[in-house]
């Protein structure tokens, strides 16, 4: 009896990734990238009537509910609605690129399946769309500031190319882990919506950075300051940058405590740059995971 030999055959990508190599192909696809953020966004905004508006009244639904709960459990913080807005401007491009990115490879199954091209593309595509929204938004608030007669803070106001160049890195990394994930594991998408609410609460949004400060600094867990461990959640830092870019102001007049993490500007900018750091790392490995299983999305689909 002769041992038959069965060869499997597998369609994913070679296994070799190489970052630059991938880099290159990615943008000589940049036309196909343009094209589904273009055609993302036509489809987002059909049989629209107020279309890209409503990119706008999302953080100011958001303005106007908080506003009106810190008024009647007397958490005012001064000049709330700059701050609110300016870490909603970081949380919606987090929240709305990663459940857009999660879903890309299975609303674009078509389109894996026929073309070849690069997928990581299909995340890309979300993050753009995400971009254009965060761009609308940017526009009113720093539209708000001006005419408010709030003003700008300029040296805080350098720390935003910062923050802005952590939270893309941080959502991309993010977003190409659970596009691959949510191929093969179809449960992703429902764990990511709860996963956000839970992560939105645990981010000093609605809530001022200080009173996060205050509570942790009565304690420690294993010798280390609890403010470390909260650090540890990447959005508490990049909504601190946004903050102090800006909100600006640490301790706002009229203000019996600060509102902002009671730091300096360097020490900000120090989280921050520790944050892309592992924000880079982080995408290097999920990138590579994304390209390993991308040439089988087609077969699984």
């Amino acid at each position: 009896m002769t041992a038959s030999t069965r060869t499997v055959e597998r369609t994913s990508e070679s296994p070799h990734f190489r970052v630059r190599e991938r880099f290159r192909d990615v943008y000589a696809h940049r036309e196909i990238l343009a094209n589904l953020v273009r055609k993302e966004l036509k489809v987002k905004y059909a049989a629209s009537v107020l279309g890209a508006v409503w990119s706008i009244l999302n953080p100011l639904v958001y303005l106007a509910v908080f506003s009106f709960v810190a008024k009647v459990l007397g958490g005012g913080i001064p000049d709330f609605p700059v701050y609110l807005l300016s870490g909603l401007l970081a949380w919606n491009l987090f929240s709305t690129a990663l459940s857009a990115g999660a879903a890309s490879v299975l609303d674009n199954a078509n389109l894996v399946k026929k073309v070849a091209f690069p997928r990581e593309i299909l995340p890309l595509s979300a993050l753009g769309v995400a971009l254009v929204d965060f761009a609308l938004q940017s526009i009113v608030l720093f539209a708000y500031i001006l005419i408010s007669g709030y003003g700008l803070h300029w040296p805080e106001l350098a720390l935003w190319p910062l923050a802005f160049v952590t939270l893309v890195a941080l959502s991309v990394a993010i977003m190409l882990w659970l596009a691959a994930a949510n191929v093969r594991y179809r449960d992703i998408g429902h764990l990511l919506n709860i996963g956000l609410l839970v992560w939105f609460w645990a981010t000093p949004l609605v809530y001022a950075e200080y009173k996060v400060q205050e509570l942790a600094a009565q304690s420690e867990w294993f010798g280390i300051p609890r403010l470390a461990f909260f650090l540890v959640n990447p959005m508490v830092d990049v909504v601190a940058g946004f903050h102090r870019a800006l909100y600006g102001v640490v301790a706002p007049e009229g203000s019996a405590t600060p509102v902002l993490f009671d730091k300096s500007v360097a020490w900000v900018a120090g989280i921050l740059s520790i944050t892309l750091l592992v924000s880079l790392v982080a995408l290097r490995f999920t990138w590579a995971h994304f390209f390993g299983r991308s040439g089988d999305f087609a077969e699984e689909l």
